[in-house]
Parts: C-alpha cells; sequence; structure tokens
C-alpha cells in the first residue's frame, strides 16, 4: 500500500513538474521579428538562433525583399500571429503605424541608448528606438582610380568627380572599366537614387531655408540633382536605356567584377565587398556625395538612421516582454553586440556597443573628426512611399529619353507629388 501511494504521488509530481515547465515556456513569450534590410538576413538567422539556445525562447526572423518592406508589413500585421518587433523609417512612417507601437518609455534598451535624440518620439511617448547609425556616398575602387590617373584626394567636388568620370568614358575601352556602376532601377536599387541620392537637393533646401521638414518641397536644388543624375547614367557600365533592368545585384557585381571605378551605396556593403578576400580595406574608399552644393569642402558621408525598432502593442503580454528582453541582449550581451559590429557592422548608439570593424564607419568618424559635416538623412521626411515611386518612374523614363520634358516630369513628381502625397498622408 505505502509503495503504491508512494508511486502515485510520485507519479503527480512528475506531472506537476511537466506542467510547470510548460506554464514556464508558455509564459517566456515568444519573438517574431520582420527584418528590414535584406543584406543582414543570415547574420539577424544566426543571432536568433543563438538567443534561443542560450534562453529557449524561440524568435523567428522573416526578412522583407528590398523595396517590399510596408507592403510586407501590412500584410504580416493583419495575421494572427503578426510581428512583436518590427521597423518604422521615422516620423513620416510612424504615422502609418502609430496605433501598433508600445511605448517603450523606460524600458531596458531605452536606457541604454547613449542619446535620447536616437528615439523616435511624439506626444510624451517613445514610439521607436534608433538601433543603427550609417552612412552612405561614393565608394571607389581605389586600384582602377590610380589606373585612370586618379588619386582620392583630387575627388572633392562635383567639378572634380565630373571631370573624372566623363575623362573615364572618353578612354573606357582603353582602360577597361566604366566609370560607374549602373544605376539600375528596379526595385532592388532603385532606392539608391528615388530616396538616397534624391535626399541630396531635399538636405540643401532645409539648410537654406533653416527647416527641417515640410509640407510643400521647392526644388530649389534639383538641377544639381539633374547634373549628377545625368553623371552617373551617362558614365555607366551600360547604356541609359537598359537600367530599367538592371538590378542592384548586377550593379554590385559589376563593382566587384572590377567593371567600374564607383558604386553608389552605404557601410552595409561592406561585409559583401570584403567577403572572401573581394576588396581589401585598402582597395576602398567612400567619397562623400559631390552634386555641386553647399560647402563642397567640409562636406561629409551621408550619415543617419531610418531604422527604428518598434514592439507590436497588440501583441500578447508575454510576447511583448519577450521581444523587449531580446532587443536588450541584442545591445547589452557579449554576442549580441559582436554580432551587430562585426556581422552586421552596424554603428549601434548603446552604451555597451562594440566599435565596428567596418572600413567606412572608420572613414565616416574621421571625415567628422577633420571638420567635414555630415549630410544628415532627411529622406526620412519624404510624404509617403508613392512618392518615391512616382520620382523613381519618372528618373527610369529620363534615363531613357533625356529629354527637357521628361526631366519637368521628373521635377513635377518630385515637387507637385511632394504636396500632393503630404495632403494625403495628412488628411488634407
Amino acid at each position: 500500500m505505502k509503495k503504491k501511494l508512494l508511486s502515485l504521488l510520485l507519479s503527480v509530481a512528475m506531472v506537476a513538474t511537466l506542467l510547470a515547465g510548460c506554464g514556464s515556456k508558455a509564459d517566456a513569450g515568444s519573438v517574431y521579428y520582420l527584418n528590414f534590410k535584406p543584406e543582414q538576413d543570415q547574420a539577424w538567422q544566426d543571432l536568433a538562433k543563438a538567443y534561443t539556445e542560450a534562453t529557449g525562447v524561440e524568435v523567428t526572423v522573416v526578412t522583407a525583399a528590398s523595396g517590399q518592406y510596408e507592403t510586407t508589413l501590412m500584410s504580416e500585421m493583419g495575421k494572427s500571429s503578426a510581428p512583436t518587433l518590427f521597423q518604422v523609417n521615422g516620423p513620416v512612417g510612424l504615422q502609418n503605424w502609430k496605433d501598433y507601437c508600445y511605448d517603450l518609455a523606460g524600458s531596458d534598451i531605452y536606457n541604454e541608448l547613449t542619446s535620447e535624440s536616437f528615439a523616435l518620439k511624439e506626444d510624451g511617448k517613445v514610439y521607436g528606438i534608433g538601433y543603427v547609425i550609417e552612412s552612405y556616398g561614393l565608394i571607389a575602387n581605389k586600384t582602377l582610380l590610380a589606373q585612370a590617373g586618379y588619386d582620392v584626394a583630387s575627388i572633392n567636388s562635383f567639378e572634380a568627380l565630373k571631370a573624372c568620370a566623363e575623362d573615364i568614358t572618353a578612354r573606357k575601352d582603353e582602360l577597361g572599366f566604366a566609370a560607374f556602376s549602373s544605376a539600375g532601377m528596379d526595385p532592388s536599387s532603385d532606392w539608391r537614387f528615388k530616396t538616397h541620392l534624391a535626399n541630396l537637393p531635399i538636405y540643401f533646401e532645409y539648410q537654406a531655408d533653416g527647416i527641417s521638414a515640410t509640407d510643400a518641397i521647392k526644388g530649389s536644388f534639383l538641377d544639381n540633382y539633374r547634373a549628377m543624375w545625368d553623371l552617373y547614367i551617362n558614365n555607366s557600365t551600360c547604356a541609359p536605356a537598359d537600367l530599367s533592368a538592371k538590378t542592384g545585384d548586377d550593379s554590385r557585381a559589376e563593382f566587384l567584377a572590377g567593371e567600374a571605378v564607383f558604386f553608389q551605396n552605404g557601410s552595409w556593403e561592406y561585409g559583401s565587398l570584403t567577403a572572401d578576400g573581394a576588396f581589401t580595406d585598402d582597395d576602398l574608399v567612400m567619397l562623400p556625395i559631390y552634386v555641386g552644393a553647399g560647402d563642397e569642402a567640409n562636406q561629409g558621408l551621408c550619415t543617419g538612421t531610418e531604422n527604428y525598432w518598434c514592439v507590436n502593442a497588440q501583441a500578447d503580454e508575454a510576447d511583448i516582454q519577450a521581444t523587449l528582453d531580446f532587443m536588450n541582449w541584442c545591445v547589452t550581451s557579449e554576442e549580441g553586440t559582436t554580432a551587430m559590429a562585426n556581422n552586421m557592422g552596424f554603428v549601434v548608439p548603446f552604451k555597451k556597443a562594440v566599435e565596428s570593424p567596418n572600413l567606412f564607419v572608420k572613414q565616416d568618424t574621421e571625415y567628422t573628426a577633420a571638420g567635414k559635416t555630415p549630410v544628415s538623412w532627411n529622406f526620412t521626411t519624404m510624404p509617403s512611399e508613392e512618392w518615391k515611386n512616382g520620382v523613381g518612374s519618372a528618373l527610369t523614363a529620363y534615363a531613357a529619353d533625356q529629354t527637357d520634358a521628361n526631366w519637368d516630369a521628373v521635377v513635377a513628381a518630385f515637387v507637385d507629388g511632394w504636396a500632393t502625397e503630404y495632403a494625403l498622408a495628412n488628411g488634407q
């Protein structure tokens, strides 16, 4: 009898233990991260796996295709298993998702920020946390530049860049390479020009007018935008009419193959350019994008962020806490901070950040230390994705037929489209 009772008690205890274990796992919640950056997909997958192995908390990372993040986010948020961690690109992007954003004020990750300026705030709430600072410009192959008879120091203005590019084009057959890799205008590449290049005329207009946003862009520097676009498309690896079919992979592959001296892109490309010994730090440099405006002698790289982490306020409480814990681990743990610095090449604005080995990050620091002024990321004030698409379509049409009438269409998409989309976005 005693043996049977003991056996029964042990069985009950085992069941209770199992149930408690199951309850603990459920209570721990899970994380679903919808990642904005395709180039860092594998690094995030690896980090998620490491976190799950260390904590037992399931972390799923899904990466949206280039140029499809907003569409993917809208689709995923409509599902029962919606992302618990997602991204917005700044104040404009926030407006679509404000109701989904958990207030991060007082959270562990908010307290890890090196400056409150990296938090996305509105109405006294913290809606997002900027988790990476990046730079973009003109990546140059120093070896090819030297072969063409130029050095880095000589490329210090738009006129100097133009003279260099047009000279390379004139000697293209002799040299065996072009000035610029293809300015591809498919969705995997067009963001470089309808967003990143378009930032320059916006930045200089804002600087001239002493503002940081506007409901009606004037287009004061669109002649500079045209001059730079002309330079890209007429001194490239391919004919301007072929750009609509060229991809981001094409542009990168051309640069990696030594077919072009210049490649407009950002610090996030460092890993792909140095993988498997393709390039070393001695081979590369990132130059400012000169467009013939402002104080070019003191211009730095385009530096900022459009990447703000937001936590889904409509997720289960356990999943919200799991997501907050995962975010904090990423920016405080040795494994997380090392992965973000080394594997992703990020500069992260957190107290326990590891210094990035990324050459382009170091060069941005050097520019700033030398008194160069970084060009801020004002494209976060663009009124909508539809506005960008309108500018991109007009740029593509102009590339195929470079008439004044077709450039007027670019100006209309830029100026008139801005006012229209701003009004729509703000219920006007």
